[in-house]
Order: C-alpha cells, then structure tokens, then sequence
C-alpha cells in the first residue's frame, strides 16, 4: 500500500512525522556489511540477517574477528555483545578501540571465560602512547551468555568511561596536567575477536581450553558509533556540532553526574576484583599518578 503524502498530513501530524522520522535516525544502528570488514578467520566470522548480526567462531584451527571500516577521533561507542556459552575456559572476546604502531592509543574490553557455572572476567585497560598496565577487572551482575547486554565506550578530550548496559563501571579522566598521557591525537578503529588464550585467561593459565566443546561462538548486534570520523586528516565533526548540547554532541563534554558516579561506585564495590591502583605489590616504588582519588574512578 503506498504511504500517504506529506502534504495531505496537518501541520500538527507533519510535525509529529518529521520528529519520529528524526528519532529513527538518531536510534538507527550500523550494518555490519555496510560498516565492517571481517579480517581473519577463514570463514569462522560470518554477517548474518541482512547486516544486523555479526557471529565470531573460534575451534582448535584459528579464531576470527573484524573491525570497523572508520577510523573515529572522540565518540561514544555501543555494541550489543552475547558471550560465548557453557565451558568458556581458556577463551578471550576481545571488543576495543585501538591506533596502530609502538606508541599506540587503545581502550579495552575483553571477557575472559571460563569453566561452566564460574563467572565471566571483564577486563578493561586502558593505553595511551604505548603505555598500559591500567587494569581493572570486574565480575558482571548478570549471565552475559545468555542474552544480548550493551558494551559501551565513551571517549572524550576529558575522560573514557566504560559503560555496562548504561551503568558506568570505570571512568579514567584526562590528567594531563600530572603527566599522564591521554588518547586524545590518534584515530582509532573498533576491533573485535574471538581467540584462545589458555595460557593466561583462565586462573593464570591453570584451565585449558576444552576443544571437544568448540566450535566457540560469540554474537555481536546493534553497533552503533555516535563519533568523529577521521578521514583524509580531518573529522567529520564541526566544533558548532560538538559544540550542541543534542544526542549527536552532548558525549563530547559528557561527565557523570551524582547518581551515575553512585551506580560506579556500587559496581566497584561489589564486583571489581582487581584494580591497578590498589595493587602496592606490583608497584613497590609508588603506584601511578593517575590513581590519585582525585583523577581516578
């Protein structure tokens, strides 16, 4: 049946149309054919339901992943991740932004498995020209391998938050002013892949990789990239448009506010499990300047 025309609809209905026009395109979500290319994997990663679902395999031969077709300056990030069911031990998901070469930028998620009923490890770090050991670990609140949770990334001059199904878990803030390198000049693609690393992941490398249950599977929807496109040395962003207080620049100077910083806090309370900024062991000659309470979360 064809649509009805603009012009016949009321100033009023015209109205309503263009802002629910305008939300579909503020809510759309990339498509994986149109805005990724799978990199390795020999068939093991696979775009599935016409570009709205991305799967990575991994069996005792090669693991598989992809990366996205853009290079992004500042933007916030979300992809909805289901993680690799059952006995995961020995399995890394790695999802994150990185640039290329020695003094690489590059901010982490990646989700160690493990044996069945044991909980999934989400390690996160941070680099920053080259230089990382910025390690937080959490235990999630939820079974992420049963159902689709959002992953989220929010990169800005002034701080990188990591954010689970919209509860911020970490905030690492820009504290040049002490020192400490920023990702804030290298452009960097979102990469994700699926891989064995038995000889770390799980326990220090205690629990291997149980191949009798590969193939592995990990599934990957509704990428979306509200973000800078660095191309040909420039970005697709104006300052007039990171500028605007709308939901296409407010990420460029978002912070939290009070009740986000309490839901972080609630999340580090009760599931962080490793923190570099507490670990004195590992750095006997003082720990990092950034863990100073009042540049750190």
């Amino acid at each position: 049946m064809a649509s009805p025309s603009t012009s016949n609809l009321s100033p009023k209905l015209l109205f309503l149309f263009l802002l629910l026009l305008g939300t579909f395109v503020v809510a759309s979500f990339a498509n994986f054919y149109q805005d990724t290319d799978i990199t390795w994997g020999d068939g093991r990663a696979n775009i599935l339901n016409n570009g709205q679902l991305l799967t990575l395999s991994l069996d005792k031969t090669s693991g598989s992943g992809f990366q996205s077709r853009n290079e992004y300056l500042f933007g916030k990030i979300d992809m909805q991740l289901k993680l690799v069911p059952g006995n995961s031990a020995g399995t890394v998901t790695a999802y994150y932004l990185s640039s290329q070469g020695p003094t690489h930028d590059e901010i982490d998620f990646e989700f160690l498995g493990n044996l069945s009923g044991d909980p999934y490890i989400l390690h996160t770090n941070v680099f920053s020209q080259g230089k990382g050991n910025r390690e937080q670990q959490f235990y999630l609140w939820f079974d992420p391998t049963a159902d689709f949770h959002t992953y989220s990334i929010l990169w800005n001059p002034q701080r990188i938050i990591f954010s689970v199904d919209g509860t911020p878990i970490r905030e690492f803030k820009n504290s040049e002013s002490i020192g400490v390198a920023y990702p804030k000049n290298q452009p960097m693609r979102i990469y994700s892949s699926l891989w064995n690393a038995d000889d770390w992941a799980t326990r220090g490398g205690l629990v291997k990789t149980d191949w009798s249950k590969s193939p592995f599977t990990a599934s990957y929807r509704n990428f979306n990239a509200n973000a800078c496109v660095w191309s040909s040395g420039s970005s697709s962003c104006s300052s007039a448009s990171l500028s605007s207080t709308s939901s296409n620049g407010g990420w460029y100077s978002q912070e939290l506010d009070s009740t986000s910083q309490e839901r972080m806090k609630w999340v580090q309370k009760n599931y962080m499990i490793y923190n570099y900024c507490t670990d004195t062991k590992r750095f006997p000659q003082g720990l990092p300047p950034e863990c100073n309470a009042t540049t750190m979360s």
